[in-house]
């Protein structure tokens, strides 16, 4: 009976810690990306204006491409973030790098909340602005590693699809929340308002939503996987070395395999608000901001609601063949989405984009198990966060000015979808490359 009690203790003891896992992957991942979608937004609605316009002599375009530069730049700096975060991962664990990388993003975007425009300090309003987009980028580079792992490595071998896509759904929540908070603070004051200081309040609820994150992170344990490392601390060294000269074409692929998810996932972030909300004179539709943004959340929730999908159905049919199907599917709507888009009614463009969202989550619930089983526990999280950041450069760091550019070259939004579906093709050879990871051991001694 006392075996019994104490067994039954044990289990309880371990549902309630993977519960605190799997709230601490989301939850951090949550708030990261809400720092970040709310610059993204940012970039395509006002900071153009603020930061950028008198640096292109009032020429309101240039000024738009700069803002899209400037969402660009912080993914240059993310492989620096995930090669030290990664290293550092590996070697003092992936609970310490959550807990910093969450608070140094926290304090980027607050930073920002705070900054003097253009009107105020010149040159140094966008030089200030870099900075920062900087620390978020570094910041970015190791978070998404370290969360992936911490979920994955915790699950049981038969639902580490299940479990990674906590961590990948923290990316459509905080678009919702950054989206919502963006249109609480657009329809409660003026225009005028907005313009001169309301933006500002997004960037600082950051703040509020750091201490939530860092306090829940804080509970969570250390992944099982990197205490067997700790036992055994020659094998816990993880030189980058190693990484590159035994993993490299590991690190290509799961660079290529995500591009042209990041790059959708950015237009439907970033992009498609911009684009719609334009003066048709500017090279926009000239359609309402709140509906935009409305329609932007309901696809937001689509995506949260697709990406648990593709997690689960990783765990049934492989991830593998839920990347395919994903990559397939967003081939053949790129074109059509556009076709919708530009009729300028706002019941089309929120279709199009649930559309969209309800295929993305295919290739992105797998990702976060997909590329913890392709790499040894020596150099997971080096591999990984690496793999990851230069993913986002090669994807969806300049999606956004790329399709401004064609956009503006040719006159012809479609020729965006064309694009999207050549990263689609690459990355759906890609994944095609890997051998079916389901299943495959994560302890120590996996892949030697």
């Amino acid at each position: 009976m006392a075996f019994t009690t104490e067994r039954t203790q044990a289990t309880s003891a371990k549902r309630n810690e993977e519960r605190r896992v799997l709230a601490g992957t989301m939850v951090g991942t949550t708030i990261e990306w809400y720092d970040f979608f709310i610059y993204a937004q940012a970039a395509g609605l006002v900071l153009a204006g603020l930061f950028f316009a008198p640096l292109a002599g009032e020429n309101e375009p240039l000024a738009q491409l700069i803002a899209w530069a400037s969402l660009g730049i912080s993914f240059l700096f993310r492989p620096l973030g995930a090669i030290v975060a990664g290293h550092l991962g590996d070697r003092i664990g992936r609970k310490a790098m959550l807990v910093f990388t969450l608070v140094m993003m926290g304090a980027a975007t607050a930073l920002i909340g705070l900054l003097p425009t253009f009107d105020q300090i010149g040159v140094w309003a966008p030089i200030l602005l870099i900075v920062l987009r900087i620390l978020q980028g570094f910041s970015a580079g190791g978070e998404w590693g370290g969360a992936a792992l911490m979920s994955v490595e915790h699950a049981p071998i038969n639902k580490r699809g299940f479990f990674g896509a906590y961590p990948q759904i923290g990316v459509p929540v905080g678009l919702i929340l950054a989206t919502g908070v963006m249109i609480l603070v657009t329809t409660s004051m003026s225009e005028e308002a907005f313009l001169s200081w309301g933006w500002r309040i997004p960037f600082l609820v950051s703040v509020l939503l750091i201490v939530v994150g860092w306090v829940i992170r804080r509970a969570v344990a250390e992944s099982p996987v990197f205490k067997e490392m700790q036992t055994r601390k020659k094998e816990s060294a993880a030189p980058l070395k190693q990484l590159f000269q035994n993993h490299s074409r590991q690190v290509i692929l799961t660079a290529l395999i995500f591009i042209a998810n990041n790059a959708a996932g950015y237009m439907l972030i970033a992009f498609f608000s911009s684009y719609a909300t334009k003066p048709a004179e500017a090279g926009g539709l000239g359609m309402e901001r709140t509906p935009v943004l409305i329609a932007s959340t309901v696809a937001a929730v689509f995506w949260l609601a697709s990406t648990m999908l593709g997690g689960i159905l990783s765990d049934k049919i492989g991830r593998v063949r839920t990347f395919q199907l994903g990559y397939a599917f967003l081939f053949i709507w790129a074109i059509p989405m556009f076709l919708l888009i530009d009729t300028g009614d706002i019941v089309w463009f929120a279709l199009s984009l649930i559309i969209l969202a309800s295929g993305l989550g295919f290739s992105y619930g797998p990702q976060a198990a997909l590329y913890a089983e392709m790499f040894p526990a020596q150099v997971r999280y080096s591999g990984v966060s690496i793999g990851y950041a230069l993913g986002a450069i090669l994807g969806g760091a300049f999606a956004p000015l790329i399709a401004q550019l064609l956009l503006d070259e040719t006159g012809q939004s479609f020729s965006i979808g064309i694009y999207l579906m050549a990263l689609a093709t690459i990355s759906f050879v890609a994944v095609t490359l890997v051998k079916e990871t389901r299943g495959v051991p994560l302890g120590i001694s996996t892949h030697e």
